[in-house]
């Protein structure tokens, strides 16, 4: 590689790193994905994950569809909405292909309602739908789309009253306190949920709204403790797209997964994937599942590692070992061997457990493929079949092959020799 080109990208690689830096998360909404998501067409399912047919599901994201179909009223019986989800009729689409991201399948529909959070520093808006632990890792009985029901009828429109009462929220220092408190933004966002609640806790109050709605929403905001998954997720990708097509830049902007394929996105070459198959999760099962019962591994929520939280900051979240696994020390080499393969370290995500240094930051894919080292992912586990809700949860690793095929195309892309 000529010395130019060496400069080239290092340039380039800065610029990444300054857009990840300056991103300011404000969320500002919450609304039907069909009024905000933009190019989201009806008759229209987005999920986790690069782009996937029917055919090639996972068990966990067919599931959910079933599950949105239901919720959406195109059928009345699973029955009826596997027959419609095999015709063709129902269109599927990434939702990283529309400013968005979901947990587990991610699946989301114009009726459901998301978080839209937008990147004060640039000016774009990303958006997730909401966490649970049913319909979104495949169930779909009564129960599991009785609660979408009250999110969508109960639920959100009061959270909307709230935050736009408040003229939005900034997030950036929820997140920059609730790492210091222990959480790392992904299977741990304990004290970032409960920030969140205490700060919605007198607009919603003031709100006007009938008690019983009020009522219930705090019951929301009170024993919801992976609530603020959701907006660490929306954040992470109103963080992570302004970091898109910079010419020569090897940073990351998206890692997600389907259930059937892992995939990654660089900068310098927006708009492609650079997928293998979906890695096996090694963790903890809840009571009643055992080794054998889980499928690969699926979601868009390693947005949180592409902005440098999630399985990065493991070293500064001990206590989130008692649900997927490891022990302190592990964690603390995690949090270090990221750095090995970042472009840089964020000046204002700090981890208390390392002396207070930044955060690893801007995954290189020169440096991952350089060093045989993946990024470490937290995750939680679906089941290999439908009908399930979460069965687990642990870490993981994406497929070496994403990391080389990028490197591959970007040296077709820039004429490395």
């Amino acid at each position: 590689m000529s010395g130019d080109i060496k400069t080239r990208i290092e340039e380039a690689n800065k610029e990444f790193l300054r857009r990840m830096i300056a991103g300011d998360p404000v969320l500002v909404d919450v609304a039907p994905a069909g009024d905000v998501i933009p190019d989201f067409p009806d008759r229209t399912i987005l999920h986790s994950g690069p782009p996937v047919t029917w055919q090639s599901m996972s068990g966990a994201q067919r599931g959910a569809c079933i599950g949105m179909v239901l919720f959406e009223g195109w059928a009345e019986s699973p029955e009826q909405a596997i027959t419609l989800l095999e015709s063709g009729e129902i269109r599927f689409d990434p939702n990283h292909h529309h400013q968005a991201v979901g947990p587990m399948a991610g699946t989301i529909t114009p009726s459901m309602w998301v978080w839209v959070v937008e990147n004060k520093a640039f000016g774009n808006r990303a958006f997730c739908r909401q966490v649970e632990g049913r319909q979104q890792f495949g169930e779909y009985t009564p129960e599991a789309l009785e609660a979408l029901e009250k999110w969508r009828d109960v639920l959100a429109p009061a959270l909307q009253k709230a935050i736009r009462s408040m003229g939005g929220m900034p997030l950036k220092p929820i997140i920059t306190k609730a790492l210091q408190m222990g959480d790392e933004l992904h299977n741990r966002p304990v004290a970032a949920s409960s920030l969140f609640a205490n700060a919605l806790s007198i607009p919603l109050l003031t709100s006007g709204l009938p008690q019983g709605q009020i009522a219930a929403t705090f019951g929301l905001l009170g024993g919801h403790e992976l609530l603020f998954l959701g907006l660490s997720m929306a954040a992470g990708k109103a963080i992570a797209d302004p970091a898109r097509g910079i010419e020569f830049s090897t940073g990351v902007t998206a890692m997600a997964r389907n259930g059937t394929e892992f995939g990654i996105q660089v900068s310098g070459l927006d708009g492609e994937w650079f997928t293998a198959q979906a890695p096996e999760v090694k963790g903890l099962f809840l009571p009643g599942y055992k080794l054998g019962d889980e499928g690969r591994d699926i979601g868009d929520s390693a947005i949180t590692e592409t902005v440098g939280w999630g399985g990065f900051v493991l070293g500064g979240a001990a206590g989130i070992l008692s649900f997927v696994g490891g022990t302190p020390d592990e964690a603390l080499a995690y949090s270090r061997q990221m750095r090995l393969i970042t472009i840089g370290q964020s000046p204002d995500y700090l981890i208390p457990a390392l002396g207070f240094e930044g955060t690893a930051l801007g995954i290189d894919i020169r440096k991952v493929v350089k060093t045989g080292i993946p990024p470490i992912i937290d995750t939680a586990m679906a089941h290999k079949e439908p009908g399930h809700p979460i069965i687990g949860a642990g870490l993981v690793r994406p497929p070496m092959e994403c990391f080389v095929k990028a490197l591959s195309r970007f040296g077709e892309r820039y004429k490395l020799a």
